[in-house]
C-alpha cells in the first residue's frame, strides 16, 4: 500500500509539473471521460464579452496561503520570482562554416512590451521528451525528441507555448551546426556547466533569443504511467494518423509487437499506449504536426489531472517528483506559479509552431541528415509567441459560435471542430448532433449561418478560414433575437485537417520503430 502511495505522489508531481508549466485547462467542458454530453443548450449572454480579466484571487478555490502547511514558507505575492542568470555563450569565429552550411549570427535577446513600452514579466519554462529505451548508439546519450517552450506572463496572467522541431539545425556553442535534440547529450558529454540543461539552453538563447530560466523533463516510460493512473486522456483528433503501434504484448524474444494502425478524426479516451502513438508518430505527417499533437496531449492531461487534488499538496508532493520528472524548478517558484494554473482558462493560453516553408526549409546535410533550417520568419513567430494575446483576438471572443455535428458519424465531429478553433484562440460552444434549420436541412455540405449581419468586428472571415468552408455555403441571416452570433453544422464532408505538411495516404505503409 505504500509503494502504491508513494507511486500516486510521484504522478501526481508529475501532473504538477505539467499543470503548472502549461496551465491550460479544460477545452471541452461539458463532455466528460465517459462521452457524456450536455444535452440542452443554454443561451449565450448577451452584451457579455469574453475579454481576458485579471486575475487577483481564486474564490471559492483556496488561495496558496491556505492550503500551505505553517512550517512552509509564506510566497510573498509582490516579490518577482527568482530566474537564473543566462548569458550569452561565445560568439564563434565569423565566417565559420560547420557542416556545409555558415554559422549564423547570434539572435538578440527578444522581448515583449506593452504599448506603454514597459516590458513584459515572462518566465520561460522548457518542457522536454526523452526516450530512455532508446540511447543514441554514436555517443551512449539521450536526445530530447520533445522540446516546448512554455512562457508565463505574470503581468497578463496568461501562457504560450511554442514546440522546437528536432530536427532545427542550429549553431550549438563550442561544437558547430547540429540538429537541436542533440544540444542536451552535447552538453552532458562535454561537462558543460550546468551540464545538458545549460547546453541547450544556451544553444535556445543563441539562435532563438530566447531566455529559459527552467526545465523538466520525462520519459516515455513515465510519460506512460502518468496516463494509465489518470485513467487515459480524451483527445479530440483532426487528422487521421497511419503507422505501425505498439499493441502491448510481446514475441518469444521480448521484442515488441507492432500492427499497422489507424486513428481516425473524432474524439477518443486514449490509453498510454494510443497516446504515445499519437505523440510520437511522423509517418503520415511530419514533426511540426507532430510539436502540435504533443501540446494537445499536454493539455489532455492538464485538463485531467486538474480533477485531482494535487495543488493542495504542492508541498508534500515536492519530494516524490523526482521519482518521475527531473527538474530544477524549485518550490517556492511551483508555489508562485499555482495560482496561475488555477485561474487561467482556455482563452488565456496561445500555441505557436514553426511551419515547414515559412519558419524553415527543408535541406539535406553532407553528410546525409535531413535537417530543417531555420529562416527570418522565425523571428515573428517568436515574438508573436512572447506577446500575449492582442485585442483584437481579445475583442473576436466575445463572438459567440454555436457547432453542432450534423455529419452523422457519430464522432462527436462539433468538438474536434470546437478543438481545431481554440487552438487558433477562438473560443466555441460545441453543441453535440444537430440538424440545421428546415430551408437549410437539404443542404449537402457544411454551412455557416450567420446571425450578426456585421463586417465591422466580425471573425466571420476567421470562421471561414479555419474550419474551409467555402464561400457559398455562408448564409447571412441576421437575428436581433439570437441566442449565438454564428451556428455552423459540420456534415460528413467535413474536413478537419487544415495546415498540415503532409496528409495521411490511404496506402502508406512505413516500417515500425521501437
Amino acid at each position: 500500500m505504500a509503494r502504491q502511495q508513494r507511486f500516486w505522489l510521484g504522478i501526481s508531481g508529475l501532473v504538477m509539473v505539467v499543470s503548472l508549466l502549461l496551465a491550460v485547462t479544460a477545452t471541452r467542458q461539458n463532455a466528460n471521460a465517459s462521452g457524456h454530453r450536455q444535452g440542452d443548450f443554454t443561451p449565450f449572454p448577451t452584451n457579455t464579452s469574453d475579454v481576458l480579466p485579471p486575475v487577483p484571487s481564486l474564490t471559492p478555490t483556496p488561495t496558496v496561503e491556505t492550503i500551505l502547511p505553517t512550517s512552509t514558507p509564506q510566497p510573498i505575492s509582490s516579490a518577482p520570482l527568482a530566474t537564473p542568470t543566462v548569458l550569452y555563450p561565445l560568439n564563434p569565429e565569423p565566417g565559420l562554416v560547420s557542416n556545409g552550411t555558415l554559422v549564423p549570427t547570434r539572435m538578440p535577446l527578444l522581448v515583449a512590451r506593452d504599448r506603454e513600452g514597459t516590458e513584459y514579466e515572462l518566465y520561460n519554462f522548457l518542457l522536454l521528451g526523452k526516450d530512455s529505451e532508446s540511447i543514441d548508439q554514436a555517443d551512449g546519450v539521450y536526445r530530447t525528441d520533445t522540446m516546448i517552450i512554455v512562457s508565463v506572463n505574470l503581468t497578463t496572467q496568461t501562457v504560450s507555448m511554442l514546440s522546437l522541431p528536432r530536427d532545427l539545425l542550429v549553431y550549438i556553442p563550442d561544437w558547430g551546426m547540429q540538429r537541436l535534440n542533440l544540444a542536451w547529450g552535447r552538453g552532458e558529454t562535454v561537462g558543460w556547466t550546468d551540464g545538458g540543461f545549460g547546453l541547450l539552453r544556451q544553444t535556445i538563447l543563441y539562435n532563438f533569443g530566447i531566455r529559459i530560466h527552467y526545465f523538466a523533463m520525462i520519459d516515455f516510460s513515465g510519460f506512460k504511467q502518468v496516463i494509465d493512473t489518470l485513467g487515459g486522456v480524451t483527445v479530440a483528433v483532426d487528422c487521421s494518423i497511419q503507422d505501425y503501434k505498439f499493441t502491448g504484448e510481446y514475441d518469444e524474444n521480448n521484442e515488441p509487437i507492432f500492427e499497422f494502425y489507424t486513428l481516425p478524426v473524432g474524439v477518443h479516451h486514449m490509453d498510454s499506449i494510443t497516446a504515445l502513438f499519437y505523440a510520437r508518430s511522423r509517418h503520415s505527417s511530419s514533426d511540426f504536426d507532430r510539436g502540435r499533437r504533443q501540446q494537445q496531449i499536454l493539455r489532455a492531461i492538464w485538463a485531467q489531472g486538474k480533477q485531482g487534488s494535487w495543488v493542495t499538496d504542492i508541498p508534500a508532493l515536492y519530494d516524490q517528483l523526482t521519482d518521475v520528472v527531473e527538474t530544477n524548478i524549485p518550490l517556492d517558484v511551483m508555489i508562485q506559479l499555482a495560482p496561475i494554473a488555477l485561474g487561467l482558462e482556455p482563452n488565456q493560453i496561445e500555441n505557436h509552431f514553426f511551419r515547414l516553408g515559412f519558419e524553415t526549409v527543408s535541406w539535406t546535410s553532407p553528410d546525409g541528415s535531413n535537417v530543417q533550417i531555420p529562416q527570418l520568419g522565425i523571428i515573428n513567430t517568436i515574438q508573436a509567441f512572447l506577446t500575449p494575446p492582442t485585442e483584437n483576438r481579445l475583442a473576436s471572443e466575445g463572438s459567440q459560435v454555436a457547432i453542432y455535428d450534423n455529419s452523422g458519424l457519430g464522432v462527436q465531429m462539433d468538438y474536434v471542430a470546437a478543438d481545431r478553433l481554440l487552438w487558433e484562440g477562438v473560443l466555441s460552444q460545441p453543441m453535440g448532433e444537430g440538424a440545421p434549420p428546415a430551408e437549410y436541412a437539404d443542404h449537402p455540405d457544411t454551412i455557416l449561418i450567420d446571425y450578426t449581419g456585421e463586417d465591422k468586428g466580425s471573425i466571420l472571415d476567421t470562421l471561414v478560414e479555419i474550419l474551409n468552408i467555402p464561400p457559398d455555403n455562408i448564409i447571412v441571416q441576421p437575428d436581433p433575437n439570437r441566442t449565438s452570433d454564428f451556428a455552423v453544422y459540420l456534415t460528413s464532408n467535413y474536413s478537419a485537417c487544415v495546415d498540415r505538411d503532409v496528409r495521411a495516404p490511404v496506402d502508406v505503409t512505413p516500417t515500425p520503430e521501437s
